[in-house]
C-alpha cells in the first residue's frame, strides 16, 4: 500500500518537499479580514500585512472536516497516510487530525511537539524512511521516538511581538528596545523557553551558537534545516557566516527557508531560526 505525507500550513519546508506533501491550511486573521495560509496568503504578503497593520494577527486550527477531505483522497487512492501536525501544546490541530483519522483505517497521526522548521525536518525525516521502504505504521513509530531529538534554538530580533501576543511584559519589551536586546528562545517537547538575552546581533549570534552546544550538539546524518522571519534574510546571511565553524565540512549546503504566519505572528520580522535532530 502506498504511502502518503500529510502536514498542517506551518511547517515550514524546502521546495521539494512541498512538492510531495498533502497540505491542510490554518486560517490566518488580521481583524475582520481572513486568509488560508499558504492559498489566499503566501509568506512574504503575510509579513508586509504584520509590519503594516496595528491589529496582531490571529491564527485558526484546522478543522477536523478539513483533514476528512484530504483522508478521504487518501482512500479513495487506495493509499494510507502519516499525518504531522504541529505541537499540540501550541493549537488544537493535531486534536483536530485525531478525531478526524478515527473515522479511517490506515491513518497515523504524529504531533510533532515542534514548529515551524522543526515540523518541517521531521516531515524530511518521514520522506526519507518512505523512499527507504517503511509502512505507513513503521514511519509513524520511528517519527514518535525521533522527534524527542528535536530542538529549534531561535533569536529574536524585536520583543514588541511577544509583547503584543502577552508573551512578555511592556516594560520588558521597552527596555529590550532601549538596549537593543535580543532574546534566544528554544522550542523542545512543544515547551517554549527563554534561553538568554543578548545585546546586539553578534553576541544574539554567539548565544544560538553556545546553545546549539548545550543542546548536545547537531547529528548530521539527519536533516537539518535554518530559517528567517520577515522579508529580508540579511539577518540569518550573517548568523551564517558568523557559525561557519559548525557547518563547514558537515553540510554541503546550508538550507533555509522562511518561518510561516503562525509562529511568524510572535516572533515578528527579523528572527534567525535553526532547527536540529540533536546527538
Amino acid at each position: 500500500m502506498n504511502t502518503r505525507i500529510i502536514v498542517d500550513s506551518t511547517a515550514d519546508l524546502m521546495p521539494e518537499f512541498k512538492s510531495r506533501v498533502h497540505t491542510v491550511p490554518l486560517t490566518v486573521h488580521f481583524g475582520d479580514e481572513e486568509y488560508i495560509d499558504g492559498v489566499t496568503i503566501d509568506h512574504k504578503t503575510f509579513y508586509e500585512k504584520l509590519i503594516e497593520s496595528d491589529v496582531l494577527p490571529t491564527t485558526s486550527q484546522a478543522t477536523p472536516d478539513a483533514f476528512m477531505q484530504e483522508f478521504d483522497k487518501a482512500k479513495e487512492a487506495g493509499e494510507s497516510a502519516v499525518v504531522i501536525t504541529l505541537a499540540s501544546k501550541f493549537s488544537g490541530t493535531y486534536q483536530s487530525a485525531v478525531i478526524a483519522a478515527a473515522e479511517y483505517d490506515n491513518i497515523y497521526v504524529v504531533d510533532s511537539e515542534s514548529a515551524a522548521m522543526g515540523s518541517g525536518i521531521l516531515v524530511e525525516l518521514a520522506f526519507r524512511l518512505l523512499d527507504e521502504g517503511m509502512s505507513a505504521k513503521e514511519i509513524a513509530q520511528t517519527l514518535e521516538e525521533e522527534k524527542k531529538k528535536i530542538v529549534i534554538v531561535a533569536l529574536v530580533d524585536t520583543l514588541e511581538y511577544l509583547k503584543k501576543g502577552g508573551r512578555v511584559s511592556k516594560t520588558v519589551a521597552f527596555a529590550g528596545t532601549v538596549l537593543n536586546i535580543k532574546p534566544v528562545l528554544s522550542v523542545i517537547g512543544g515547551e517554549i523557553s527563554m534561553l538568554g538575552k543578548a545585546r546586539g546581533s553578534k553576541m544574539g549570534n554567539n548565544l544560538l551558537v553556545q546553545e546549539i552546544d548545550k543542546a548536545g550538539g547537531i547529528d548530521f546524518s539527519k536533516p537539518v534545516l535554518l530559517g528567517y522571519s520577515g522579508i529580508s534574510d540579511s539577518l540569518l546571511l550573517k548568523y551564517i557566516e558568523d557559525s561557519r565553524h559548525i557547518w563547514e565540512g558537515k553540510l554541503d549546503e546550508i538550507r533555509y527557508t522562511t518561518v510561516g504566519s503562525v509562529i511568524g505572528t510572535h516572533a515578528g520580522p527579523g528572527a534567525v531560526v535553526v532547527a536540529f535532530f540533536k546527538n
